[in-house]
């Protein structure tokens, strides 16, 4: 118990009374008991068998050598039976006395004044916890909740909203310049006849159609049949055909 309380002792302590008292107290400390503080008389004149004043987290215990030191007496009182404590300081030491609820006082004089200052103090503390016990709440366990489980939505329930057919209705379509004739102008390969004796009387059609035109007009047309071509509407070839048809008025 020494090594254990060299933290709470200082160089006015006899080493010896210590060792002596620590002795008695293994069998005296009840589980969970912790020695907080010892102090030991100093007087003016040599003393072989002081008194000492030991502190522990539940009680205060008074150490009386008996019997030329042979034998030791030991009074103690829970801090529960303690009203209040005092510290008295004078030239040749000071005094510690504490009185209990059933109006019992008790003094140790001749205690050098560190001693007696850390003995009040630690007197303090034990009798304020008992006054504002510590409330040590316990940990709460983390609530764990259950997974939720989304079904998914079968694809044939799934129908789009009406604002998204709009938006799509509403999809803005790319002009394109409107073309006039265009069953003339693109003839598709039914209209398309290759004999021989009717292309001769379709072109005079065709010729006397252009002939009645104007010179707006023809130009009119031939851009119109430059911006098919330029579209990919008609080939290199028809555009040449129709071109020089119509350069022939103008």
């Amino acid at each position: 118990m020494i090594d254990n309380l060299k933290k709470i002792l200082n160089e006015d302590q006899d080493p010896k009374a210590i060792e002596k008292i620590t002795a008695k107290l293994d069998n005296l400390l009840m589980s969970n008991e912790e020695v907080g503080y010892i102090a030991v008389q100093k007087k003016p004149a040599v003393t072989l068998f002081p008194d000492s004043i030991v502190v522990t987290n539940k009680r205060i215990i008074l150490c009386k050598p008996k019997n030329l030191g042979l034998s030791m007496e030991f009074v103690d009182y829970d801090w529960s039976d303690i009203e209040a404590s005092f510290v008295k300081e004078g030239i040749l030491g000071a005094d510690f006395t504490f009185s209990t609820k059933s109006d019992l006082t008790h003094t140790v004089d001749y205690l050098p004044k560190n001693q007696a200052r850390k003995l009040y103090t630690y007197a303090k503390e034990q009798l304020d916890l008992l006054k504002n016990p510590i409330v040590i709440m316990p940990i709460a366990e983390p609530i764990v909740e259950a997974p939720v489980i989304v079904e998914p939505i079968p694809e044939a329930i799934v129908e789009t909203p009406i604002d998204e057919v709009e938006e799509v209705e509403a999809i803005e379509e790319t002009p394109t310049e409107e073309v006039t004739l265009y069953a003339e102008i693109m003839p598709t390969p039914n209209d398309i006849i290759r004999d021989t004796e009717l292309e001769a009387p379709i072109r005079t059609n065709q010729e006397k159609g252009l002939s009645d035109l104007s010179q707006d007009e023809l130009f009119s047309k031939l851009q119109n049949y430059k911006k098919l071509l330029d579209n990919g509407l008609i080939l290199q070839g028809e555009y040449d055909r129709l071109k020089s048809e119509i350069l022939k008025f103008l």
